[in-house]
């Protein structure tokens, strides 16, 4: 056991605990706010971060390159900042429109015949192009696979995600899986293995397994930062265990992210094969490898242990972490708002977040929680049905 476990708490029945509702909302809309916080500063070190705002980010800020967004990046050109969601929040959205529709368990088959097909046929407004667009226009290369394997090339969609790089795309949208299974984390991480199925391989598939399995284990009654990490160490397998544990044990020497940001970089360096420069990737980066891990998640529950499950520390200590710190505050702000509902998300950065992105931040929820009642009804059917079967097959003579 890790020192970041040796005192986790047992998960008991609290009544001021948040509702299942609650949870949900809390749960995604911090994943949203995390999203636009991280996002302006995605792909720069903790050193440019602070040149650049004369500090560390505090809250919502504007571009990197100001006015001069359009041009200054003229291969992506998207508005990052001011409250502005971006493809982690898009994707995270689309997911829970494909449990709406199939109202029932997911898989990669769903990925395929759902999921795709929100992706290329229906424009939606994407605040970083300012414009309505398909949401295919702004996903990263490693997500247009999903619609090159699947629409075009008619893979098998439990195969599909095999020869993609192997990123963090899969897990960064992976939240609605682990509520959707609320206090049953290995359900979560089996469902998102094979919903990830059609999307990653190898580590980056794990890690949408392992996120899943911790959102899962952070909406539990009782849960807390220690139980959260224990829960994801259990489960995870290979380099992303490796890398998880080694943060962790880094994690709680700290209790302010200044002091945390190098020593947790240097914690999950052995394990991330992108390299030191994020922007110019190693010649072995993002290749399957049983020895690494995605550098997000292990960093995202690092810092849930350094800010102790408080959003602002938390989330912001994922932003001033820099690198893909929009992902890392993503998974850090659905952990958090899942543990302790939407009175843990700031309502001034919930609401302007909202208002720039042209977003209703609670209805996903409302639609997962409903969903979740139904299939949590049909899970209860489904095991009673088998209890009745297997009691019968066991009394035959």
């Amino acid at each position: 056991m890790t020192t970041a476990t040796a005192n986790a708490a047992t998960p008991s029945a609290n009544p001021d605990s948040p509702s299942l509702d609650d949870r949900f909302t809390g749960s995604l809309v911090g994943a949203a706010v995390g999203d636009a916080l991280g996002g302006p500063v995605e792909g720069y070190t903790p050193e440019q971060i602070v040149e650049r705002h004369g500090g560390r980010v505090e809250g919502i800020v504007g571009p990197w390159n100001g006015d001069a967004w359009r041009t200054a990046r003229p291969i992506a050109p998207y508005h990052k900042g001011n409250g502005h969601i971006t493809d982690d929040t898009l994707l995270t959205h689309a997911l829970v429109r494909v449990y709406a529709a199939v109202r029932d368990h997911l898989d990669a088959y769903a990925v395929a015949d759902h999921l795709v097909p929100d992706l290329i046929s229906t424009p939606r407004w994407i605040p970083e192009l300012e414009a309505e667009a398909l949401p295919l226009q702004r996903i990263f290369l490693a997500e247009k696979w999903l619609v090159h394997r699947l629409h075009y090339g008619h893979n098998d969609p439990r195969e599909a995600g095999v020869g993609n790089i192997v990123n963090c795309g899969a897990a960064m949208y992976m939240a609605p899986v682990g509520l959707v299974n609320a206090a049953d984390p290995d359900a979560a991480y089996h469902e998102a293995l094979d919903v990830a199925g059609a999307h990653q391989s190898s580590y980056g598939r794990e890690a949408a397994g392992v996120f899943a399995a911790a959102v899962a284990a952070a909406a539990a009654p009782g849960a807390t930062p220690a139980t959260v990490v224990e829960t994801a160490l259990a489960l995870a397998k290979d380099g992303t265990q490796a890398a998880i544990e080694a943060v962790a044990e880094t994690a709680v020497r700290h209790t302010d992210f200044e002091s945390a940001l190098a020593p947790l970089r240097a914690a999950v360096a052995p394990f991330d094969t992108v390299g030191p420069d994020y922007r110019a990737p190693s010649l072995g980066a993002r290749r399957p490898s049983r020895l690494h891990s995605i550098e997000e998640l292990p960093i995202a529950l690092g810092m849930l242990l350094v800010g102790a499950g408080d959003f602002r520390r938390t989330v912001l200590a994922c932003v001033n972490y820099g690198r893909d710190c929009d992902s890392i505050a993503t998974m850090a702000g659905a952990l958090v708002g899942a543990m302790h509902g939407e009175r843990a998300v700031p309502d001034d950065w919930a609401q302007q977040v909202a208002r720039a992105s042209r977003i209703d931040l609670r209805a996903p929820a409302a639609e997962l929680v409903a969903v979740a009642r139904e299939i949590h009804a049909r899970d209860l059917a489904r095991r009673r049905a088998h209890e009745a079967a297997f009691a019968a097959l066991a009394d035959a003579r």
